[in-house]
């Protein structure tokens, strides 16, 4: 399989790139089939990242593709303002099904970002609803990624995500983060230590007062930062604090929703129901974007019957693709395959072999820290004295070269691989970075 490569790489302003590295180096993908993407000269290379921890069925699974394809043969695109068609309310109500109980209703988007933005928009609405509309304020936490939204980046804790583009939203705090490199290094599932870091917030709650704030929201895992597991008892803490305060408790699981993490959700992994759920990514095994907030009962009806009996639209907010026909299709597509296959309980099943590979790496050069939960790892590197992130890069294009795609976000290797992996799969990819790492500097 060999496919021609473009001959000008000027006129793309990538992402998230070192777009002057890359246009003097390229590494392109052309075709992925199941675990493997393949370069344009149809070299293999192994998906250890899932795409970006997006396609958990693995690529180009033929039940999805069918869908895409039949339903673009029958309806493009569908307006859902005043408007609807049946395939959003199918997907609407199998999302539905696999949330945890009392997050019933399913509001459409077309990424993480939007629906994080989506999120703390509904948390405004509902106490403007609650005729609390002096709840305002947001509590995100440090090393968070919640997305490039306005909303997403004041409330997320990465510093380079926010310094380019000014003091973000107003009224917004921080809880602190939750690695503990001292107490937690190369921790099996979840860390120890740290559950006291959620009482953080009380002190929060003292400074600002709690009829001031509106929603605290996190990531159950902290993905985009390097993999950071929730130390035991932490989101158990934060749900009853922010139950106690009539403070919504919202949970980005852009990420770990899913499979990810051995189920549906983490919040049914790790048994914290919050108020509302943030969704994208693997919604449609990333064959087409599509995002979804998952809502309470209690948040939807105050919404819904804020103006009484009077008619109208009672929350304004929405997008142009908001349950775009091809991404339901998809969407539906995706959740029977996760279903037939079981590949939610095949990613639990398969955590103790994830879980044994990956600590293996435990005294490779380079290696502080290996951390795990479900089908995610993250290797954390010392960084290069004087240059932060140039190792994690080396390290990512060796192994590219080698044959096995992973991310790095600074020094940290982040696993995240498709949910179809065998055991020799995952045996190849560490083997790989084994391999890799005594030659980096």
């Amino acid at each position: 399989m060999a496919f021609s490569a473009p001959n000008d790489l000027s006129s793309w302003w990538m992402p998230f790139t070192d777009n002057r590295y890359f246009k003097a180096h390229p590494r392109l993908l052309a075709a992925a089939k199941d675990m493997h993407y393949f370069t344009p000269e149809g070299r293999p290379v192994l998906d250890g990242t899932a795409g970006l921890w997006c396609v958990n069925a693995g690529h180009t699974r033929a039940p999805i593709v069918e869908a895409i394809r039949e339903t673009a043969g029958q309806l493009d695109f569908a307006p859902t303002f005043q408007l609807g068609h049946p395939l959003a309310f199918q997907l609407a109500a199998r999302l539905a099904g696999i949330m945890p109980a009392g997050l019933n209703h399913i509001f459409f988007t077309n990424s993480g970002s939007e629906s994080v933005d989506t999120a703390l928009k509904m948390a405004l609405a509902y106490h403007r609803a609650q005729g609390q509309g002096q709840r305002t304020r947001l509590i995100g936490r440090e090393r968070g990624y919640h997305g490039v939204g306005f909303g997403g980046i004041s409330v997320g804790g990465i510093m380079p995500n926010r310094r380019a583009f000014g003091p973000g939203l107003p009224g917004i705090d921080h809880l602190p983060h939750t690695h503990d490199l001292l107490r937690n290094a190369f921790s099996r599932g979840q860390p120890a230590h740290g559950a006291d870091l959620a009482d953080r917030l009380e002190a929060i709650i003292a400074l600002h007062g709690a009829d001031t704030i509106a929603a605290v929201i996190v990531e159950p895992l902290a993905g985009s930062t390097g993999v950071l597991v929730p130390p035991l008892g932490y989101l158990e803490r934060l749900r009853a604090i922010t139950a106690a305060h009539g403070i919504l408790l919202i949970f980005d699981e852009v990420i770990t929703g899913f499979g990810r993490v051995g189920a549906a959700t983490a919040a049914e992994r790790l048994g914290v129901v919050p108020d509302l759920i943030c969704l994208a990514k693997g919604l449609t095994n990333a064959a087409v974007p599509m995002g979804a907030v998952a809502a309470s009962q209690a948040v939807h009806d105050a919404i819904l019957a804020a103006p009484g009996d009077a008619p109208g639209i009672e929350l304004f907010h929405g997008y142009t693709y908001s349950a775009h026909v091809l991404a339901c299709a998809a969407g539906i597509a995706a959740l029977d395959l996760y279903a037939a296959e079981g590949l939610f309980a095949r990613a639990r099943a398969l955590e103790p072999v994830w879980e044994a590979a990956v600590h293996s790496l435990q005294g490779a050069r380079h290696v502080i820290d290996v951390r795990n939960l479900g089908l995610v790892a993250g290797i954390e590197l010392a960084p290069r004295p004087g240059a932060p992130g140039a190792r994690g890069q080396d390290v990512f294009r060796a192994l590219f070269d080698a044959g096995v795609l992973v991310r790095v976000t600074g020094d940290i290797i982040a696993l995240s691989p498709p949910l179809i992996i065998s055991e020799a799969q995952i045996e190849e990819i560490v083997a790989a970075i084994a391999a890799v790492l005594p030659a980096i500097d």
